[in-house]
Order: C-alpha cells, then structure tokens, then sequence
C-alpha cells in the first residue's frame, strides 16, 4: 500500500506492518500503547513501524539508516557557501528532525508521501528559488525530473539514475560539492573565453579597417591579421583545456 505499509499472510494469519495511519485505517486494536514506545523511537531520529497481527497490535519497529560519516561536514560547507540545505522525507517530523539536527540541517520537510516530492520541489521553485535535489530511490525520481537540477547517486536504481541531471559516480556526498566546484570552474572558464574572444575582436577590427592609418598610422598586413584571428582561437581552447586538470575530492 503506497505510502501506508504492507499486509500479508503468514501460516492463515493477516500480518501488517506500516505507519500510525495504515493501522488506524484498518481498525487495529491498542494504538495507543504502541504510540508511546514509538514516540521514544522517534525521538532517538528511528522510524517507527507499527505491526498487527489479526487486527491486534503485535509489536513496534525502530528502524533507522546510518548516517554516512561525510554528510555533517557537506552540509556545513554547503551552508557556507550560502546554500540553503533542506531534507525532504517521508518520516514523521520528530523522527526527521532528529536526524537532521545530527546532520547540521535547518530545514525539513516531512511526511511527504512518495507521490508528493515533486510537488514540494515545486513549491520551493514557486518562492523564486533555484532547486538542485540530490536522491537514489524510485520515489525520488519524479523529484529528479522536476527540480533545476536533479543530481542522482551512481548507486541508486535505474530510474532515479536516468532522471537526474547529473549523475554522482561516486556513492560519497563529496562528490556534490565536487560537481558544484566543477560547474563553477566551466562557468569561469566560459566568461573568460567570452573576454578574450571580444577583446582580440574589438582591438583587431578596427585596426583591419584601417583605422590607424586614418591617423597616419600603418595598415594592418592581411597575414599579421589572420596570424591574430589564429592567436585568438588558440587562446581560447587553450584556456578551455585548462579543465581537463580540474581535480575533484
């Protein structure tokens, strides 16, 4: 059941497993007790699973991923780059702000259903904001498609893969930072190819046309011209090969 959970059958017996809602839904019995244990999961930034066994509440299941070690140091520098750094997730709020406090992020956005993601993506876009999403599940693919740029992990599954713009090789969030260092250093490398290219053509033009000589100066020789033109263009792909020593992290 998307977004709510699963029910089997386990030798005749009706086995769900889901959140609060999922359960609530389906008349299980003792709520109430079970919110209690699940309240302190959440709080220690698990994922709490509920599970009934014949209508029944049967147990309660913490569940957490662990935290890849590099993720406070990348939001930090994120941060310090004047990036705004935001979780987006389908936990509850108290779970998702444990964890994003241990991880140094300010912003959450919770109990988004898999379907919904692209519509948050949206509403942030809607505030004027530039939007980059960084995901590598199947529910994170529409999200992909939709945000400015959508930067895929190399290890997630096909679909989330094909849906980014940008395809992280490495399973390590440095490799974020390095894809921003590099979109930086291409967007510097352009701006300075446009300067020399209009520069060499704004000193070089006019001095063809014969405007020194005008003021009784020499004429530019058609060879020196095309020598400059060639000059030119060797600057500019020179400075563009400048990137192929770009180290990433």
């Amino acid at each position: 059941m998307a977004g709510r959970g699963i029910l089997t059958t386990v030798d005749g017996r009706a086995v769900r497993i889901g959140n609060r809602e999922f359960m609530a839904e389906n008349g299980v019995e003792n709520i109430k007790e079970a919110e209690k244990r699940a309240a302190g999961m959440s709080e220690q930034g698990m994922t709490a699973l509920y599970m009934a066994v014949d209508g029944a509440m049967a147990a309660v299941l913490g569940i957490a991923d662990r935290m890849r070690d590099e993720t406070p140091g990348v939001v930090s520098e994120l941060t310090d780059r004047g990036l705004a750094v935001i979780m987006l997730t389908g936990d509850n709020e108290v779970t998702a702000r444990a964890v994003a406090s241990s991880a140094g992020i300010s912003g959450v956005i919770a109990q988004v259903m898999p379907d919904r993601k692209a519509e948050e993506i949206e509403k942030l876009q809607q505030k004027g904001l530039k939007v980059a999403m960084v995901g590598d599940g199947i529910n994170d693919a529409p999200a992909l498609a939709r945000a400015d740029i959508g930067m895929a992990m190399g290890s997630g599954i096909d679909v989330a893969v094909e849906s980014g713009d940008v395809v992280l090789m490495k399973s390590d969030l440095r490799a974020m930072l390095t894809a921003f260092d590099l979109s930086l250093a291409t967007m510097r490398n352009i701006k300075q190819n446009l300067f020399w290219a209009f520069a060499f053509n704004t000193i070089g033009i006019p001095i063809a046309a014969g405007v020194l000589h005008i003021f009784g100066g020499p004429t530019l020789n058609p060879m020196i011209a095309g020598t400059a033109m060639a000059l030119s263009s060797v600057t500019v792909v020179s400075n563009a090969l400048r990137l192929r020593f770009f180290s990433g992290r």
